[in-house]
């Protein structure tokens, strides 16, 4: 697939975002095709174009694109743009003019905001003040989240962004929406009767989303403090891959169809319950032989600070499908390992008929584990009796592997470029997504919790296996 030719604007363009995950992603992209992608970075830093290339090139070098072909692209297609931190983006307008006229583009545009939240607002004022909301070809707007912090900043946000943009011209990006697993995910579901005829209130007994992080919070302590787990993972991420694994079959696989059910799901949970809710922050301890400090001494975290790095909550869905079903959502970081993973466990056999010799009733249940990251693929548990006289039974999975079938895929901000470039919204969320989601999660972050203690490197704290409920040993992802 070429790409259409177009002009890619990152604001923010010296920041970690640009260097690490959208450069390597636009040249990747444009690596094997026959595609025009003219790439503008601007930033307030005092750069000019031939500084920004060589930066660019160390960076390209750093993610393992490097040689001729590689410098060329860099010399020819890279630009940089120096903007004011006070005043108005007037001067990037003509600039932008002057790009397209040197390379014969046609006013196909992307505006990428790599940039802290506090200053989206003023931002997206002044690409609208200064005429670059509308262009002669086509204007996108690409939003990082968080977008907002609470149910009021959200709208906030919203009525900027509509003030200059209209929503079809908006994407809010996540990245885990552009991992292969993730778009599988309806696949998956909508074409295969056998699971779609299972996935309801009758087959499933309960589903846990798990994103598990190994690393502490690093250098990001400032940002991270006035966050938490529940805004920066819970309130997107995970909540996102909720409403793909509970919505209803789309009327279309167009992108608003699609939407438009994520959101049903999002109004159709219930009032979070603080009982629900439980938080950990973690301490010091070790992953593998790796000594990791506490949190709390972590660079630019106050010393007393009860921010949550670790957030699990019990969700109940108030539909025909889900009654009765708990969605049991985990996030930490500095857990044991790196895994993010769905898990729908479905309901035991209603009678049992195997007896073990040894082992009494045996019942088991079937469990699907859709893995994201670190192996994209899913692996589907069943019971199967060992050879012999023995009565024994055994666990086995149905194991697929998205690297053994395919081979290489393409990391996920590739995937959600592409989709901007061409205009495919299905992997984004739209303004009505986010403010349903801040509605469900705003009393809980302006609740305040304390958070238990866990030593880096567990499965966080004890506490959080209590919501699964009385009759269930363990997380059937990552078990603590």
């Amino acid at each position: 697939m070429s790409l259409t030719p177009h002009l890619f604007v990152v604001v923010g363009a010296t920041g970690d975002l640009f260097s690490r995950k959208l450069l390597p992603a636009i040249r990747s992209l444009v690596a094997d095709q026959d595609s025009q992608v003219v790439v503008l970075g601007v930033a307030t830093g005092d750069l000019n174009d031939e500084s920004f290339r060589a930066t660019s090139r160390l960076d390209l070098e750093a993610a393992g694109a490097t040689g001729p072909d590689t410098d060329k692209w860099c010399d020819d297609f890279l630009h940089y743009e120096q903007i004011p931190k006070e005043g108005d983006y007037s001067a990037l307008a003509d600039r932008i003019e002057e790009i397209e006229r040197e390379h014969g583009l046609s006013g196909n545009r992307v505006f990428y905001l790599a940039l802290p939240p506090s200053v989206f607002p003023i931002a997206i004022e002044r690409l609208g003040e200064a005429g670059l909301a509308q262009s002669p070809g086509w204007t996108r707007l690409v939003i990082e989240k968080p977008f907002g912090r609470e149910l009021e900043s959200a709208r906030e946000l919203n009525s900027v962004v509509h003030r200059h943009f209209d929503e079809s011209q908006v994407y809010r990006i996540d990245h885990y929406l552009g991992k292969e697993t993730v778009q599988n995910l309806l696949v998956f579901r909508f074409t295969n009767p056998i699971f779609e005829a299972s996935w309801n209130r009758d087959r499933v007994e309960r589903v846990e989303i798990t994103v598990a992080e190994s690393l502490g919070v690093g250098e990001r302590g400032g940002y991270y403090d006035r966050a938490g787990a529940l805004r920066d993972m819970i309130q997107n991420h995970l909540t996102q891959l909720l409403t793909l694994v509970a919505m209803e079959t789309p009327v279309t696989f167009a992108a608003d169809a699609i939407r438009d059910e994520k959101v049903k799901v999002l109004r159709s949970i219930r009032g979070i319950n603080p009982d629900d809710v439980v938080l950990g922050q973690y301490g010091e301890g070790r992953i593998g032989t790796e000594l990791i400090g506490a949190y709390r001494d972590a660079a630019d975290v106050a010393a007393d600070s009860d921010t949550a790095t670790f957030a699990a909550i019990r969700l109940d869905l108030d539909s025909w499908r889900w009654q009765g079903v708990p969605f049991f959502l985990r996030t930490g970081k500095a857990m044991k390992e790196r895994t993010t993973q769905i898990a729908v466990t479905f309901r035991r056999p209603p009678i049992c008929l195997i007896h073990g010799k040894s082992d009494g009733c045996i019942e088991h249940s079937d469990v699907l584990h859709l893995t994201l990251q670190p192996d994209e693929g899913f692996s589907l548990e069943i019971e199967v009796k060992e050879p012999g006289d023995s009565g024994r039974l055994r666990t086995i999975p149905l194991h697929f592997s998205y690297s053994e079938a395919f081979g290489d895929i393409p990391e996920a901000y590739e995937t959600l470029l592409a989709d901007v470039v061409e205009g495919d919204q299905t992997l984004f969320v739209r303004s009505d997504e986010v403010e349903e989601a801040w509605r469900l999660y705003t009393p809980i972050v302006e609740t305040p919790f304390g958070p238990h203690p866990y030593p880096a490197g567990s499965w966080g704290p004890e506490a959080a296996r209590d919501l699964l409920g009385p009759d269930v040993t363990n997380w059937a992802t990552a078990p603590q």
